[in-house]
This record gives structure tokens, C-alpha cells and sequence, in this order.
């Protein structure tokens, strides 16, 4: 047993004068162990603990085989690459505050379960300069959470960071007058009940209004009612399925009064602080239909008789930070948003057109400020050195990505012709040495087709399309990823504090849960915790055209973590890079434009710099970017969804090709791959058999026939069910069930896992 230790500097456990008269051979106990992970989340890594402790040598094996008992005994469980209590609350969490103690200091519980058992009560620290958030009974906050050691007083102490806005129990729908004069309201989400409106409480609503309302309690007869609060906008108008996704989502879309007015006075950028490029012939390479342009490319051989066969790659990205400043109006809407929302008809910006569309668009043969990186390349495509520089420059070309790529194919037009020979071909030649770097670096290749929406005039869907995806493409992204790097490389090195994109390997019990299915198909998956992308890519290229290759593909994705921005480096598994920062995009992502804020001040090239005061807040920043990330994605996908369910509305009883792109105990998710679009398949309709889930295999199969269903199945099926405005559609089964392998398993072999539900088929969509 450890002595007891008393005494503690911050993330030490032992003051100086207790570390020099520990023996070699000191150990700590369990419960010190545990003490110190519950007062040091931040700082809770096996490295970390060892170093708290001293341990070193045989010590650190066993602190090792410690920990991993502990985590076996399930009292640890393993974020990324630290430890944390079980059941243990985030550092920065979600809570609901709930009301006062005596002394009339807040009390809060988390707004989701962290573990089994009553919830943790967190006390809530107020601010007595007044400058903090001053939350209330009832609001939701996001906050940093701390451990207490009082065991008689709440668990946790808060400190807020954002207050969210409040939300009543309203709900959207859209407005429907039936036929006999009564008012409806149509449901948006897919779980959402259609709800009656006697006209006292139509509010002005029309048919075909999106209208926010309040649902009364339901009665033991009928559908429930419900009163309109506000007309949101018409259904019949353009852009109306978008609105769903706003609203729903609670995405900022209209910019304050405020925010117009600063971005109308803000003046063009001149040449102080800045270098003059504009002689340099930096060409933009974007969608044909893109509205603003804010990343640059040239590229050079590198005459340096040094490094031969090398090559001088230039990216240069509009410099958002000459206008939007910390602490102006603009930057805190710019901090709401987070990043721009790109919808099929129309996109949220994260900044005013003032400033996205014109002053930080690169225009062609327009004066733009920008911060530009220039890189030098081997001819194996390593980067042997990079330099940053604040500039002024003039796009010589804007150009679409099929209109470089066919002008490099032997089809140039009048804009691309007389640059083919001095920007093109070495902008090529140039990409031809990045992607040796690239496939020596063997970053995770997933390379999944992305579908493109095409609509009509009115804001219907004309067709759907997979863009084909050409060199100009890859191209442009190997310059971008470059670019990002060597930001995360430059901060790193003035020792600046960033926000880092990062993205950590696949969790073990992910890891496990892949090598277990990919058992089933006599492939192998290496144990180690050290796990590379080259590994998966292993996999990938074993299945390469065989049968279950999109199988494998799907199942290898969905083991991958999600990717986040964070002011801690653990670097970026799917790239294989070890730093990594998003720098490109500053007019439509928050964290670019803080880490040109980084670059500037720590380079010294001018106003506009980090603030000290930015430092600060970077975990609180990086924690609602990370969150406005996933609600865009959210958003996005739901529209898309909404779009092609009223789509296929008019095609019910119509067949498809599908495939299967998701396996519950409930039934089968599948995904028509003309469209993109999902829908769903009751176990209930899938026959006689009593159908059995099989988590590791991904499938359902008969308990009598042992045939099934597995996940990237492709089947026939037909649409039975639309719900539009949900964007949910219900499918019927066409193909016979197939044998799988260990499918005909005995019974009891299946004893434990969860039988699937004979419940009466509904419209249902993807499970988010």
C-alpha cells in the first residue's frame, strides 16, 4: 500500500519536497490513481499519470497492466488517449439547471446520462465580475465541469461557458387546410404526431405555411391539438425545404442590423503590412457555380541546384482576418455560426456577402488581400522547408475544375490556353510530385462517390448526379492539405496556442467490434493499440472487386472516429499526419480564421492578430465550433432527405435497385444509390421466419431457414410509404432472403442478443 500523500501542486499529486524523499520503489494506490484522474481530466494519460507519480522503468509496466485491469473492471474508460472515470462527467459538458440548494447556489444535472445510476448534481460557479453568462432555473448551459471532494455536497462544480437559448415545447410543421375546412398541422420529424388546429388558434396561417406551434396535452381520443405561435415562411415559395432544416436545426440565418451595418463600412484592405504578388499568376479552381473563392494556386520547378527535381508549390487564402476583428460585431456572429451551411438550394454564410461574396473573394484580375504559403518539395514529395507570407494579390484566372482538367487533357479554351504551358502544366507536374508524398504517407483511402442534387427553377429536384471526380479535384485538395499543415507546423513551432483538426484512431472496443466481424469473412485485423491507416487500406485492398466489397468498405468507415477541432494535438489518424490545422477555408469556417489570427501574431505580420484573450476561451471555441460542425452536417443530410422523399412521392409502388445500408433488431435500413436517398424496412414485412439480429455479422437472419439480410446487400424493394415534409419513406422487400455465413448457428448460440421486434410497420427514415 502507497503512503498517503498530502500535500498536491496543480497536476501533481506530491509537492517537490514529498517527490525527493519517495523511495525508488514507490507505487501509487488504486485510489490515489483514481483521485488523481477525477481532479486532472485534462492531464489523465497513462504518460501523464507516470509522470505525476515519477514512474519510471518496471514501474510504468505495471501502471500499464493497472490501468488496463481497471479499464476491464469497467471503474476506467478510455476518451481518446485519456482515462476517465466511469459513469465520470466530461470536462466540458451539457447540463439543465434544475434549482438552488440553501445557500441558493444553482444546481444542475447533466442534460444526458453519463452513466448508470442517479445522475451527478453539479453546483454552478457565477461570476462576481459580472462578465460571465448569468444562467437561471431552467436554462441549458454548456459548462467545464471540476470534481469536488466534498462527499456530503454535489459531485461536480460548473463554470458556464454559453447559455443556449431557451426553447418552449413548440414543434414545426406545415399548415394543411383538408378539404372539409378543418386545419392540420403535417409533421417535420419523422417521430412527430400530426396534430389538429381548431381556428381560434390558426394565427393568420395559410395553407402550405411552415408554422411553429404548441402541442396541447393529448386526449385519450383523437389526434392531439395544437395552437400556431408563428408563421415562419410558405412551403410554396423557393428554398421552402431548406427552411425546415434552419428552423429545426436552430441554424442563425438572418444577420443582425448590426453585423450588416459594420460589414457595409468596412473599407478594402490596402498595401501596409503586406508584400505585392501581385505579378504572380495564382489561378482559382473551384466548382463551376461557387460564389466566393478564397484559395489560390501556382507552382514553379525549384531551381536550387540543391534539390533537384523539386518544386515551389504557392497557396494563398483570402485574409478574412483584415476584417473581421475579435471582438467585433461580425466576429461574435462569425463565432455563432461556426461555419457556412451548404444546402442543395441555397447556403447559410458564416460571414455577409459583403465580406464572403466581394471583399474576401478572390476575384480574377481584382486586388485581394491574402496569406499566402510557400512550399518547397523533393522530388519524392517531402517538404523540405515552407514560409508565410501576408500579401497583396490579383487572381489571374478563375477557373472551374472540368475547365482545367480538360484544358491538362488536350482541350484548352480561350481562358485556358494561354496559361496551359506557364500555370497549368507545372500546377500538374507539381501535383504529380504531392501525391508521391501522399501514397508513401498512406492516409485512409475511403474513397466513397458524394451525389449531387441538381433542382428545377421552382426548388424541386431535377436529377441526381455523382460528379465525376478528376486530378483537378485531387489536385487542389493535396495543395490545400500541405497548406494545412504547414500552419499546424508554424504555430507549433513559436509555440502559439491553435485549434487543431484533429482525429483519433478507431476506439478499441471499434477496433475489436471491426476484427470480430471481419473474422466472418476469414479476414484479419492486427491487435495493437499503435493502429496505422495503412492497415485498413490492407483490408480494402484484399476485397477490392470482390463481392463484399462494398461491405467491408461501409463497416471499415463506420469504425472511424468523427473528427473535431481541439487547442490539443493528438494528431489526424485518416490523414496519417501528426498536425493538422484547417486553415484554407477562413470565409466559411470559424477555426481557419483563428488560425490566421495565430499565424499573424505570432509571425508579427500586422493588425488583426490572436488576442490574448482568444487564447484563453481556444477549448470553449473549439468545443461550439465542433458543435456547429455536426449541426450543419445534420442539417444538410435532413434536407437532402426531405428533397428526394417528395421526389419519390409520386412513384409509390415503383421498384428500385437498393442496397442495404443499415441492420437493427427493428429491421433494415436501405439506401437507393441512384439517389442517395434512405428509407426503411420493418422486420415485421420481411416474411414468416422469425428474424434474429446478429450484431457482429451486421445482419438478420430466419430462425428456421437460417437466410438473412446483411449489411451492403444489394436488393430489390419496393416504396410503399412516403412522408415528404419528414423525409422518411417505407419499403417493401423484393429479394429472397440469401444463406449467410454462421447463420446456422444453433439457437442457443444466439442466446443474449436481442430478437427482433414483430411491431406494426410505420414510416420510418434513418436513425441519426
Amino acid at each position: 500500500m502507497a503512503r498517503r500523500i498530502t500535500g498536491r501542486s496543480h497536476g501533481d499529486p506530491r509537492t517537490a519536497d514529498t517527490r525527493a524523499k519517495v523511495k525508488d520503489d514507490y507505487r501509487p494506490s488504486r485510489d490515489e490513481i483514481l483521485r488523481y484522474i477525477a481532479e486532472n481530466p485534462d492531464r489523465a494519460g497513462k504518460r501523464d499519470i507516470a509522470k505525476a507519480f515519477a514512474l519510471r522503468g518496471d514501474d510504468r509496466i505495471w501502471l500499464k497492466d493497472l490501468l488496463r485491469d481497471l479499464q476491464d473492471e469497467g471503474v476506467l474508460t478510455k476518451e481518446r488517449k485519456r482515462l476517465a472515470r466511469v459513469g465520470a462527467l466530461p470536462h466540458v459538458a451539457v447540463l439543465d439547471i434544475f434549482g438552488r440548494d440553501g445557500d441558493g447556489i444553482l444546481l444542475a444535472h447533466p442534460a444526458e446520462a453519463v452513466g448508470p445510476g442517479e445522475p451527478p448534481v453539479v453546483s454552478i460557479r457565477v461570476s462576481r465580475s459580472g462578465n460571465g453568462p448569468a444562467p437561471g432555473i431552467g436554462d441549458r448551459v454548456l459548462a467545464k465541469t471540476f470534481p469536488t471532494d466534498d462527499p456530503s455536497g454535489p459531485a461536480y462544480t460548473g463554470r458556464v461557458i454559453k447559455i443556449f437559448e431557451k426553447r418552449t415545447d413548440a414543434v414545426l410543421g406545415v399548415f394543411r387546410v383538408l378539404q372539409d375546412g378543418s386545419f392540420r398541422i403535417e409533421p417535420v420529424e419523422r417521430r412527430q404526431p400530426e396534430l389538429i388546429v381548431d381556428k381560434e388558434f390558426q394565427n393568420g396561417a395559410k395553407n402550405g405555411d411552415l408554422v411553429e406551434v404548441e402541442p396541447a396535452r393529448a386526449s385519450r381520443f383523437g389526434l392531439p391539438r395544437a395552437k400556431v405561435l408563428n408563421v415562419l415562411g410558405s412551403l410554396t415559395s423557393e428554398k421552402a425545404v431548406s427552411m425546415i432544416a434552419i428552423h429545426a436545426h436552430d441554424i442563425p440565418h438572418i444577420f443582425p442590423a448590426d453585423v450588416i451595418a459594420e460589414s457595409e463600412a468596412v473599407k478594402p484592405a490596402t498595401l501596409d503590412h503586406r508584400e505585392d504578388w501581385r505579378d504572380l499568376p495564382l489561378v482559382t479552381i473551384d466548382p463551376a457555380d461557387a460564389k466566393d473563392h478564397d484559395d489560390a494556386v501556382f507552382a514553379t520547378p525549384d531551381l536550387d541546384e540543391k534539390n533537384p527535381g523539386g518544386v515551389i508549390a504557392t497557396v494563398a487564402i483570402a485574409d478574412v482576418a483584415a476584417y473581421v476583428r475579435h471582438g467585433t460585431a461580425l466576429d461574435r456572429e462569425a463565432l455563432k455560426r461556426g461555419n457556412s451551411v451548404y444546402f442543395p438550394d441555397r447556403v447559410v454564410p458564416m460571414l455577409p456577402e459583403r465580406i464572403s461574396n466581394d471583399l474576401c473573394s478572390l476575384r480574377e484580375g481584382q486586388d485581394r488581400p491574402a496569406l499566402a504559403v510557400r512550399m518547397t518539395f523533393s522530388a519524392d514529395g517531402r517538404k523540405i522547408r515552407h514560409s508565410f507570407h501576408r500579401v497583396m494579390m490579383k487572381s489571374a484566372a478563375k477557373l472551374a475544375y472540368s475547365q482545367a482538367q480538360a484544358a491538362i487533357d488536350g482541350v484548352p479554351d480561350d481562358k485556358t490556353g494561354p496559361i496551359l504551358d506557364t500555370v497549368l502544366r507545372p500546377l500538374w507536374e507539381a501535383y504529380a510530385i504531392l501525391k508521391r508524398g501522399r501514397d508513401g504517407r498512406q492516409p485512409l483511402e475511403l474513397d466513397l462517390p458524394e451525389r449531387k442534387i441538381l433542382l428545377k427553377p421552382d426548388g424541386t429536384v431535377d436529377r441526381v448526379i455523382v460528379p465525376e471526380r478528376l486530378d483537378a479535384h485531387k489536385l487542389i485538395e493535396e495543395f490545400m492539405i500541405q497548406a494545412n499543415v504547414a500552419a499546424a507546423e508554424t504555430l507549433e513551432g513559436k509555440k502559439q496556442a491553435l485549434v487543431y483538426r484533429v482525429h483519433d484512431a478507431p476506439s478499441l472496443a471499434k477496433q475489436e467490434s471491426l476484427r470480430e466481424f471481419l473474422q466472418t469473412l476469414s479476414l484479419s485485423l492486427a491487435r495493437g493499440a499503435q493502429m496505422r491507416p495503412s492497415q485498413f487500406n490492407g483490408i480494402l485492398e484484399r476485397v477490392r472487386g470482390a463481392d463484399n466489397e462494398a461491405l467491408v468498405n461501409e463497416v471499415v468507415l463506420r469504425s472511424q472516429s468523427q473528427a473535431e477541432y481541439s487547442p490539443k494535438n493528438i494528431g489526424h489518424f485518416g490523414l496519417n499526419l501528426s498536425r493538422y490545422a484547417h486553415f484554407t477555408s477562413p470565409i466559411r469556417r470559424y477555426a481557419d480564421l483563428i488560425v490566421h489570427r495565430g499565424l499573424i501574431a505570432a509571425l508579427g505580420l500586422g493588425p488583426g492578430g490572436l488576442t490574448q484573450d482568444e487564447e484563453a476561451r481556444l477549448e470553449d471555441v473549439a468545443v461550439l465550433i465542433s458543435g456547429t460542425e455536426r449541426r450543419a452536417m445534420a442539417a444538410e443530410r435532413d434536407t437532402v432527405d426531405r428533397l428526394i422523399s417528395a421526389y419519390l412521392a409520386e412513384r409509390i409502388d415503383d421498384r428500385f435497385d437498393a442496397r442495404i445500408s443499415g441492420v437493427t433488431k427493428s429491421g433494415l435500413f436501405v439506401q437507393l444509390p441512384q439517389y442517395g436517398a434512405d428509407g426503411f424496412i420493418p422486420v415485421s414485412t420481411l416474411g414468416g421466419d422469425y428474424y434474429i439480429y446478429d450484431e457482429m455479422a451486421r445482419s438478420l437472419f430466419g430462425e428456421r431457414s437460417g437466410k438473412g439480410y446483411q449489411l451492403a446487400d444489394r436488393v430489390e424493394v419496393r416504396l410503399v410509404e412516403v412522408a415528404p415534409m419528414a423525409g422518411a419513406m417505407r419499403f417493401e422487400m423484393l429479394t429472397d432472403p440469401k444463406p449467410l455465413p454462421g447463420s446456422s448457428r444453433s439457437f442457443h448460440k444466439a442466446k443474449g442478443r436481442a430478437r427482433a421486434s414483430q411491431t406494426r410497420p410505420g414510416p420510418r427514415g434513418r436513425r441519426r
